[in-house]
């Protein structure tokens, strides 16, 4: 079989044209998680007027060489002050409140004495103290988020600022995943024999995407005959964006996947990538529809999802990368294990300020040990040109919890 590179599949997928243009209007306080469909763009400036920033009283700033200051009133938050500020003048004015007309500074409350209806100064403080100018936080026609940004709690709190009761967001591309081999058992099966396994396939990959913002049809297994797992992978086609396979894809007996993919009618992109793990992954296209048929082994499957159906789903959702990438260096030599770009789960820690990539609890063995993904891994990659790496070498790895 003959692989192309790495870096050709990635700019083979790259170059697939997806649709990214559908969305839906949904209130605020459901966008959690969900992916801006527009730029959020700020209508008016904020603070609109200058503002208290905190409890004192608002003052022209050269009154401060005055013996003593007159007390016009209060200005509570939230009422629209109208009253101006004179030489020898101030007003009360609390946290948020519009400084009134006249004042260019707030004076603390803890630096000034109260007598009556006068204040005398303390402590002096600097022009414009304690006063938010107007575009402080942001200013009309600011774009504050852009489209493509996933939902957190600080974007859904600029929202509420704004007033954007409903917004648009990207609908979730539908993503449907299988198992397939007779080997496996899907959870609560039962089996007398001892040979098959417990299939964790299909909900690590579930998980995997929908963490991605992606919603997820499950179709748990199917064993190893041609027309079930024909009909199953139309059945998913019928109602997903992209289809999920994991196993049969390799050259053995029972490795019906690769087969039955274009009798689908789909065209396949990709089939073999120089990679470790996972180098018989195949990516296929029907109309807007995606086939990722994947490895079997765990670890193979899930590091094949992470690097090929993640960019899918990012594109679906408008975002530029599905992932991020950070320079580290090693702390301990690296044994390169193939002549493929591998992607090796390992530990990143930070020590003053330079990140580190260490193995410490990682087994090195087939691509069936998902276990080295726990404990929030990440992926080193190393090029099909990289030999053997020397300690503080300095190497790209792919960070896993940000999805």
């Amino acid at each position: 079989m003959r692989l192309i590179s790495y870096e050709v599949s990635q700019n083979m997928l790259d170059l697939l044209q997806v649709n990214s243009s559908r969305f839906e209007n949904i209130p605020l306080s459901s966008s959690l998680g969900r992916t801006l469909a527009k730029d959020i763009v700020a209508r008016y400036n904020d603070p609109q007027f200058p503002t208290a920033s905190m409890d004192g009283y608002a003052i022209k700033y050269a009154d401060q060489d005055l013996d003593t200051i007159t007390i016009l009133g209060d200005n509570p938050a939230g009422h629209n002050e109208t009253r101006v500020v004179g030489i020898g003048e101030c007003i009360k004015t609390f946290t948020g409140s519009k400084m009134p007309e006249g004042a260019n500074t707030l004076i603390q409350i803890e630096n000034v004495s109260v007598n009556g209806s006068e204040i005398s100064v303390d402590q002096r403080v600097e022009l414009g103290s304690s006063v938010r100018p107007i575009g402080e936080g942001y200013k009309a026609g600011d774009i504050l988020i852009k489209k493509g940004t996933k939902i957190g709690f600080a974007e859904i709190g600029v929202m509420a600022g704004l007033n954007r009761v409903m917004l648009s967001v990207v609908l979730k591309p539908r993503v449907a995943i299988v198992a397939t081999g007779s080997e496996i058992l899907d959870l609560g099966e039962e089996s007398d024999s001892v040979a098959q396994i417990r299939s964790s396939n299909n909900y690590t990959l579930a998980a995997l995407f929908e963490q991605a913002g992606a919603e997820i049809i499950q179709l748990g297994t199917v064993g190893d005959d041609k027309d079930k797992i024909m009909q199953t992978f139309q059945t998913a086609l019928d109602s997903a964006d992209i289809l999920v396979s994991t196993g049969g894809v390799s050259v053995g007996d029972y490795d019906f996947v690769k087969d039955i993919v274009p009798r689908l009618g789909a065209e396949v992109v990709f089939k073999g990538v120089a990679i470790k793990p996972g180098r018989h992954i195949m990516v296929a296209q029907k109309d807007e529809k995606f086939i990722l048929a994947l490895p079997g082994f765990a670890y193979s499957s899930t590091v094949t999802s992470i690097l090929y159906g993640l960019v899918l789903v990012a594109k679906m959702l408008g975002k530029e990368k599905p992932y991020k990438i950070l320079e580290a260096k090693l702390s301990e030599p690296f044994i390169k294990r193939s002549k493929n770009t591998e992607f090796t789960a390992c530990n990143i820690v930070v020590e003053d300020g330079q990140y580190f990539v260490n193995f410490d609890g990682k087994k090195v063995g087939s691509s069936a040990i998902l276990t080295n993904l726990l404990n929030t891994s990440a992926l080193m990659v190393t090029g099909a040109d990289d030999g053997n790496l020397e300690e503080n070498t300095f190497v790209n790895v792919i960070l896993l919890e940000i999805f």
